[in-house]
């Protein structure tokens, strides 16, 4: 009854559009996965598709004919998502609905429970996850009663949950009751070759929801879509060519009608680049791009070096050569 009032999806891993390697492998790991009852904490920047991965977890799942409850913990204010996910008994707080209120571990009762955005959730809400993946019992707030509970848990995440736990925002604790089975979600611009089936894809849906007639896109608009580095991933394609559908004026999609990057409304079309500098340059431009990309997370040049493969001498070296330093980024 939930999943038809609120027209939860069924998703399933042969709906997982690719043509790569690297996807086929994620794929093949995920459905040896889904077979038991194991926490999976899905890895992956924003809009690689975590929430289709839980939604085909349990699709493949012997829970597959019980409910699947997403929730994200980032769209909720913490002081409510404990009522959300624990529930509340007649008169727990002010405003309370009388009667009291089943929370979503109890929904998801012999189901999947996913929880998006983990590493967004207080420390109070920490204390209080850790202790349901230990005991698997919930105690709604306001009761003194404990019971059991049979749920799976799913979460995922886009942060970097090691270095939140060496700056003291993340439990170690329950990191490794959520990380019993990592899966690694690789960027879109890791798996390349998926970029044109995915966007001939959305080019078919959005054709047809818009009323449009355009049906193919050219070889310029391909290599821009294929050479562009995609910092939103799948979501940033899938607005890219719904964009490009709703300023089409002819079947086919071609560079004018492509707006990339996040001020995409004040760009010019992106076309292919000619490199106007020397190959040192532009190295040495990746490798700055790289070292401060680092330095967001890593603080001393002894962990610098090991995450870069660096010795500690060559570190400080390169960061006075590009006039980084650590107190630059301590903040960030």
């Amino acid at each position: 009854m939930y999943q038809k009032l609120t027209e939860q999806p069924i998703f399933k891993f042969d709906e997982i559009l690719h043509t790569s390697k690297i996807m086929q492998k994620v794929i093949n790991l995920a459905k040896s996965y889904a077979y038991n009852d194991s926490t999976v904490l899905i890895r992956g920047e924003t809009g690689t598709g975590k929430e289709l991965f839980a939604r085909a977890l349990h699709s493949a799942s012997s829970r597959s004919e019980n409910i699947f409850v997403p929730i994200n913990c980032a769209a909720i204010p913490d002081t409510l998502l404990e009522s959300e996910l624990f529930g509340y008994e007649d008169g727990a707080f002010t405003g309370a609905t009388k009667g009291g209120k089943q929370g979503l571990f109890e929904l998801a009762n012999g189901g999947t429970l996913f929880l998006d955005e983990i590493g967004e959730v207080s420390a109070h809400l920490q204390v209080k996850l850790l202790r349901v993946l230990q005991e698997r019992k919930i105690r709604r707030i306001g009761s003194r009663r404990e019971f059991s509970i049979n749920v799976r848990l799913l979460a995922a995440t886009n942060r970097n949950l090691e270095a939140m736990i060496e700056e003291g925002t993340f439990r170690e604790d329950l990191y490794y009751r959520l990380n019993v089975i990592p899966l690694f979600l690789p960027p879109l611009r890791e798996r390349k070759e998926d970029i044109i089936v995915l966007a001939q894809s959305f080019l078919q849906r959005f054709s047809s929801k818009l009323h449009k007639h355009a049906d193919s896109i050219n070889e310029q608009a391909l290599q821009v879509l294929t050479d562009y580095h995609w910092p939103g991933n799948i979501r940033e394609l899938e607005n890219v060519m719904e964009r490009a559908v709703n300023v089409v004026e002819t079947k086919i999609i071609t560079p004018e009608h492509l707006m990339l990057g996040r001020h995409a409304a004040n760009l010019e079309p992106i076309l292919p680049a000619v490199p106007e500098k020397g190959l040192a340059d532009i190295l040495a431009e990746k490798e700055r791009e790289i070292l401060c990309r680092a330095l967001c997370h890593y603080h001393t040049s002894r962990k610098l070096g090991t995450v870069l493969g660096l010795s500690h001498t060559s570190v400080l070296k390169k960061l006075q050569k590009y006039g980084l330093s650590f107190e630059q980024f301590k903040a960030k």
